[in-house]
């Protein structure tokens, strides 16, 4: 009920009113039955603005921290994501974003939309970063299509490290939907996911336009991190500076 009131009563209509977000692609997506909406990340707002144009309800796999964070401001901020669909993801990778996926695979067995970005985290730059085989893992063993999702301009709405969105017309591509049923039998296969989610990110960049980098994105952000802190790259511990 609360997902249904903020997408068509609270915050749906005035968000189409403000930023006339333009889309393409819309009869892609299934009426029905479970599939993945693959999306670029440049922005926070991204999983506001996407669902918002869909008709069926998508659940997100979200970053964990989201649901974690302390305070009065952090509970609401869970509070909010629980109620509008979405699920804690845990990029650490190992047996916890195994669970993660677990979560995500019911949502698809129970023949919903799930919605997740296949690069982790939010560009750092505007360009595509490569994609993690979570996604890939998911499609295949579920026996789902990938439909890939490009979001254009939102990350000039709210770029990392900003609070207050700045009022700028948004676009929201949704490809044609992709199916990899015919590799399911290798769903175990690292060589095979990796295929599955480089034909994404290649679907993706062609959908929006970006220049594409092979490197993951929270390397080159932990990489940004540690030349801000003075780290040399040669051991990860001390400052340039010693």
């Amino acid at each position: 009920m609360f997902y249904w009131l903020m997408k068509n009563v609270i915050i749906g209509p005035l968000v189409k009113l403000i930023f006339r977000p333009w889309v393409k692609g819309l009869d892609n997506i299934p009426q029905e039955g479970g599939a993945i909406l693959a999306s670029n990340h440049l922005s926070f707002s991204d999983s506001v603005f996407m669902p918002l144009e869909v008709p069926r309800p998508v659940v997100f796999l979200a970053k964990s921290d989201y649901f974690t964070g302390r305070g009065l401001k952090g509970r609401l901020t869970a509070a909010f994501f629980r109620l509008t669909n979405q699920l804690p993801m845990d990029r650490s990778g190992g047996a916890a974003s195994s669970l993660s996926l677990g979560a995500g695979a019911e949502v698809l067995k129970n023949g919903e939309l799930l919605g997740i970005y296949p690069e982790g985290t939010r560009s750092p730059d505007g360009r595509l970063y490569r994609g993690k085989v979570g996604v890939a893992r998911l499609a295949l063993e579920c026996r789902v299509p990938i439909i890939p999702v490009a979001m254009i301009g939102t990350d000039k709405v709210q770029p990392i490290g900003r609070t207050v969105p700045s009022i700028r017309r948004i676009g929201v591509i949704f490809g044609e939907p992709l199916d990899f049923s015919h590799l399911a039998d290798r769903a175990e296969e690292y060589e095979v996911q990796r295929q599955v989610v480089d034909a994404v990110m290649e679907r993706l960049m062609r959908l929006s336009g970006q220049e594409y980098v092979d490197k993951y994105a929270a390397t080159v952000k932990a990489e940004a991190a540690a030349a801000a802190a003075g780290i040399r790259p040669d051991d990860g511990e001390h400052p340039a500076s010693s």
